[in-house]
């Protein structure tokens, strides 16, 4: 496995990100084509199949989002975690879940740093990437 670094840390899956993703715009696009075409005693089943459409579109990104919301908790309570035993101290309450993201990466070495330099400076998680120096890979991350 290629050694991960911020410029090949994010996970694009072809099959999910392309292929399903056209496949679902594809059956939208001929669902409204058939809602066109089709005659008026049709047209009740060709509507349904317009309302599929938006369902898997929308079960799409949720699907996605759903389980990023939750591997971001899983983040932030592990980061929170890591700061108190490399500090003995609870962490700033003022940290984004966001900027949690981007700790994840950051090497036990410059972690703590790391986060009082977020803090002060409200860094973002691109920042807070970009600012890593010696790369914690993540290759669980979804």
């Amino acid at each position: 496995m290629k050694q991960q670094n911020y410029k090949n840390h994010s996970k694009y899956v072809i099959g999910y990100h392309v292929v399903t993703f056209l496949a679902i715009l594809a059956f939208l696009g001929g669902a409204i084509r058939n809602v066109w075409k089709s005659p008026e005693d049709n047209l009740y089943s060709a509507s349904l199949l317009v309302f599929l459409a938006f369902i898997l579109l929308f079960m799409f990104f949720f699907i996605r989002s759903f389980a990023l919301k939750a591997q971001d908790r899983a983040i932030r309570a592990e980061e929170k975690l890591r700061y108190f035993v490399l500090t003995g101290k609870p962490i700033s309450n003022k940290l984004t879940i966001r900027q949690f993201v981007g700790l994840r990466f950051a090497s036990d070495d410059e972690f703590v740093a790391l986060v009082d330099k977020a803090v002060l400076e409200n860094l973002s998680e691109n920042d807070i990437k970009k600012a890593i120096k010696n790369w914690k890979a993540d290759n669980e991350r979804l």
